[in-house]
């Protein structure tokens, strides 16, 4: 009509298929092989009735594929979803490389018996990762989260270095297999020494209390990276007490131990959670507690359960994160969604639901049916669903009819489903050493279940913010490096 030239500058991103580049299509496809080839390998290694090595180098076993399924199931995840998301991003071959280089780092971890290769594929996944928090390279704070996490990996790989040596000069092995058979049934100095070194490195890789701050500072990772990172990354922490086992579990204090550092992550995650507005925030603090469950179940002597949720919080979590744009909505402010107690009816409803959840956990798995450690994770089970339970009844926008029937239909064969994973990887497992460890009930037992009663109740009650300190605390707990915070809207249009 102007008669100027009606060339169009600004339209729709480019597919995966009209891009130029063949590396995303061709790590995608190979990533799922991967997954199939891994699906392939853990039914081999079940009727074939055992594992394959290269001794000094590799040992498949049970732990290994079962990871293998896992790591290699999220990644083809990420690369199909980062296909679309990174389009038309002038890096997102480099992206590509990274995810790719990413996942092979730690199939190569989890199948690693020799110390030194165990050690080297530590330091390359937290490089890989850091470089992928830092992959926005217009972004100033994007640099910087990414040389925070640099020198948290660097120094949670080398308290990983230390203990590995420590280990070798202990017992003259330098393999995994040969440190298990070497460490014998006491203690000595120098093994707890590597134990305390190998805490600390799950810790750091974990985003654990009070090493979570490279965490909650790692927003500027493109979504499908964070995805990965809370999928898989974190879970590394969980993956290095099961396979050290033996070392871990030679001393009964130091198990406390490991079950007090799990509790307060899981318990601060909770909290911290309750004071971040936006979602990935939110969900980062969700991931420290998570991690804290997992270490806590490590220390409890149940590496099978530590297992099991690795994998399953994984696929949650994954989900979450690749969702998380959805979640934010833009529109004008309306009256919440009407929430508050759930009445006599929805309290009966909730209390029967959580302890029908715990039986059918004790009945299903064996944990928690003697006087053990089985009792605290089932206690655990319990708090869960009952926590699940309530928000979907105290949720009025529902018919009530509708939310007392759905809560138990829903909720039990979740537990059914747990509890059946939850066997399969105890069988997958059942070959390792030390895995069979189960702690005995203590004072320190009892006063973590304690203060997990409390924090529920606190929580559920919001009795805990009427406490201003508090509040105050958690804020500041929750606080990303203030380099690494995007303030103004113009960073996100322009990248």
């Amino acid at each position: 009509m102007t008669g100027r030239d009606p060339t169009r500058t600004v339209g729709q991103l480019p597919t995966p298929e009209t891009g130029r580049s063949r590396v995303p299509r061709a790590l995608t496809r190979i990533a799922w092989l991967l997954w199939v080839a891994s699906c392939g390998a853990l039914v081999a290694w079940f009727f074939g009735g055992g594992g394959w090595e290269l001794p000094g180098l590799v040992a498949v076993d049970g732990l290994t594929v079962v990871l293998w399924v896992a790591v290699s199931f999220f990644s083809g995840i990420v690369h199909s979803y980062s296909r679309r998301y990174m389009a038309g991003s002038r890096t997102i071959d480099r992206f590509f490389r990274r995810v790719f280089a990413f996942t092979l780092t730690v199939m190569v971890l989890v199948a690693a018996d020799s110390l030194l290769l165990f050690g080297a594929a530590w330091l390359a996944m937290g490089l890989v990762m850091a470089d992928l928090i830092g992959h926005v390279e217009g972004w100033p704070q994007a640099r910087a989260a990414g040389a925070l996490a640099r020198r948290y990996f660097l120094a949670g790989s080398g308290l990983l270095a230390l203990a590995l040596a420590t280990l070798w000069w202990a017992t003259g092995a330098t393999t995994v297999s040969g440190v298990a058979s070497a460490v014998g049934s006491t203690a000595s100095p120098l093994v707890l020494v590597a134990a305390g070194l190998l805490l600390l490195s799950a810790m750091v890789q974990s985003a654990l209390f009070p090493f979570h701050g490279w965490l909650l500072s790692s927003m500027t990772a493109p979504t499908p990276a964070s995805a990965l990172m809370h999928a898989g990354f974190v879970n590394a922490g969980g993956v290095l007490l099961v396979r050290f086992a033996p070392v871990v579990t030679l001393d009964a204090t130091f198990m406390l131990a490991v079950v007090v550092v799990g509790a307060v992550s899981a318990l601060g995650g909770k909290l911290l959670k309750t004071v971040r507005a936006d979602v990935k925030s939110a969900l980062g603090c969700s991931t420290v507690g998570q991690m804290g469950f997992m270490i806590m179940q490590a220390g409890l002597g149940f590496f099978a359960a530590a297992i099991a949720h690795l994998t399953l919080h994984g696929c949650y979590k994954a989900y979450q994160f690749l969702a998380s744009g959805s979640r934010v909505e833009r529109e004008a402010p309306t009256a919440a969604t009407p929430s508050g107690s759930p009445g006599l009816a929805g309290t009966a409803v909730v209390v029967a639901t959580g302890l029908a959840g715990g039986v059918l956990f004790a009945v299903l798995t064996g944990k928690g049916t003697s006087l053990d450690s089985g009792l605290l994770l089932t206690g655990l089970v319990v708090l869960t669903v009952l926590h699940a339970a309530r928000e979907v009844v105290a949720d009025v926008s529902a018919p009530a009819a509708v939310r007392y029937g759905a809560v138990p239909l829903v909720t039990l064969p979740a537990i059914a489903v747990y509890a059946a994973v939850y066997r399969g990887i105890e069988a997958a497992l059942s070959g390792l050493p030390a895995v069979g460890y189960h702690a005995e009930l203590t004072a320190v037992h009892g006063l973590v279940a304690a203060g997990f009663l409390a924090a529920y109740l606190a929580i559920e009650s919001g009795v805990y913010r009427r406490s201003l300190r508090l509040y105050v605390t958690l804020v500041n707990a929750a606080q990303p490096r203030t380099d690494t915070l995007l303030t103004s809207t113009e960073d996100y249009n322009e990248y």
